[in-house]
């Protein structure tokens, strides 16, 4: 019979804190939350790719990864005496038993966008009541930039600093873009990078009022041209034609050939 949940979350603990220890793992001795941060993030994304896959079996290999690092991370900090373990697991048991007093509590909100403005409230209350200097505060530099643009246009928009309809926002984005063909024409790199940066911040906007997460659209994106450019190179080689010596013309039809194969495939 498989392990209950509480079993299988002790074992692992347990699995790390023997690779921490004296007789354990010199690699894993050697990790700090610092040295983890990239593989954290890269899993993450590893586990939305196997979610988009609808890969079921992929999804439970990425969760099983990120709980690793989580784990090993809290451990790391326990070792330290800086929080424990359990300090981490009791800290979001309570917030989210806090934070849903309609489902733990006598609250009968039940609309969504009422809890959200619950949940705004109550971790406003948990602050002590007072407002933050800048509704921009909480938002770390550290973050990528497009999921910090995000972040910074969410907030924002939550204290009405937001365009009333997504019509704006499109003419904002043919201005950044006639911008940006001014100061590329203006051969004025300083100039390029911040007009450049400005379409971008647009772009984000765009889709924040299109309910599309820009990063995820990107990472999709990345993906499809990943799978397009590999089955280029796949029919040149059929053709016995190195991708360097068939030019962009010839790479260009066949691009296009896959875009319509892959869109008569979708209808």
């Amino acid at each position: 019979m498989p392990n209950s949940a509480p079993e299988s979350f002790e074992r692992l603990l347990s699995i790390i804190r023997r690779l921490r220890g004296p007789d354990g793992c010199a690699w894993d001795r050697e990790q700090s939350p610092t040295t983890l941060r990239a593989a954290l993030v890269e899993e993450s994304w590893e586990a939305v790719s196997a979610i988009d896959a609808g890969d079921d079996a992929n999804l439970r290999e990425e969760l099983g990864d990120l709980y690793l690092l989580v784990t090993m991370i809290a451990w790391i900090h326990e070792e330290r005496s800086a929080f424990t373990v359990s300090d981490v697991l009791e800290g979001i048991a309570e917030k989210l038993v806090r934070r849903h007093p309609h489902v733990f509590g006598d609250a009968a909100t039940s609309s969504v966008p009422r809890i959200l403005a619950q949940w705004e409230r109550i971790k406003r209350d948990e602050r002590g009541g007072d407002r933050p200097a800048s509704a921009l505060d909480g938002i770390p530099r550290s973050l990528p930039p497009l999921e910090r643009s995000a972040a910074l246009q969410k907030k924002a928009a939550k204290v009405g600093f937001d365009w009333p309809a997504p019509a704006p926002v499109w003419d904002k984005l043919a201005e950044e873009s006639r911008e940006l063909r001014d100061a590329a024409a203006s051969c004025d790199a300083r100039r390029v990078e911040e007009e450049l940066g400005d379409l971008l911040f647009t772009v984000v906007n765009l889709a924040r009022f299109l309910g599309t997460d820009p990063s995820l659209a990107l990472h999709r994106a990345n993906d499809k041209f990943v799978r397009r450019f590999r089955a280029i190179e796949r029919r040149l080689a059929e053709r016995g034609i190195a991708p360097s010596d068939a030019g962009l013309e010839v790479m260009d039809g066949i691009w296009n050939q896959l875009r319509d194969e892959e869109r008569n495939t979708s209808k």
